[in-house]
């Protein structure tokens, strides 16, 4: 009980020292490693930044992100001109394919669909659009598209990730197939968890990854 109330007060300072958040209103619960966040922000670009904030913090196994975003009184954007400014900002963006991303918009929630080339387009469309004025949320259904060369892929990942000072190279293992790559194995931190999922994203071929790794 002692180390949950400790984590608790640890991700509670991390959060009001993240100049990018209002953490006035975001409740923190710690149970086991396990933080809840609960409450409501401004933006969607806020909730996100409290939960990279959050797992920094050392001892955080895993985060369950609850937080509400709640636009300002004197915000008010209708569906169709956050929908305009989505497809603007995505057209601005030079990593992100013109015209590969559809965009719907309902009551603030955004919903992104299409095909790209590498995950780092998928996640930077997410980016673009999350952080827009009136956005309450985002949904990327954006898949990546395939490639017939993945016979190394697993290979290639494990390798990666044995190159970074992140990773004990013999507790994270790597199975691909058809692209489809899921890590399994222990790491030290969330942070680590995230920064393995990235790596195997990098991966030319990988069109999924399943991330089963275990905070130890």
């Amino acid at each position: 009980m002692l180390q949950d109330t400790q984590l608790q007060k640890a991700v509670l300072a991390e959060l009001n020292w993240e100049p990018s958040i209002a953490a006035a209103h975001i409740g923190v619960t710690a149970d086991n490693g396990t933080v809840t966040l609960t409450g409501h922000v401004q933006s969607y670009a806020q909730k996100h930044a409290a939960e990279m904030a959050t797992g920094r913090v050392k001892g955080v196994k895993a985060i369950a992100e609850e937080i509400e975003v709640r636009l300002p009184g004197e915000i008010k954007r209708d569906d169709a001109e956050i929908a305009a400014a989505a497809v603007d900002r995505l057209a601005w963006d030079p990593g992100i394919p013109r015209d590969a991303i559809k965009v719907l918009v309902r009551q603030g929630w955004v919903s992104l669909s299409g095909q790209v080339d590498w995950n780092f387009q998928k996640t930077a469309a997410e980016r673009e659009v999350g952080n827009l004025m009136g956005v309450r949320g985002v949904t990327n259904q954006i898949t990546i598209k395939p490639r017939v060369d993945t016979a190394n892929l697993s290979d290639d990942i494990q390798h990666a990730l044995h190159r970074s000072w992140f990773f004990d190279s013999e507790k994270v293992h790597v199975t691909a197939q058809d692209g489809r790559v899921k890590l399994t194995g222990t790491v030290a931190s969330w942070r680590e968890k995230r920064v393995a999922s990235s790596t195997a994203w990098a991966a030319p071929g990988a069109t999924s990854v399943v991330n089963d790794l275990i905070v130890a």
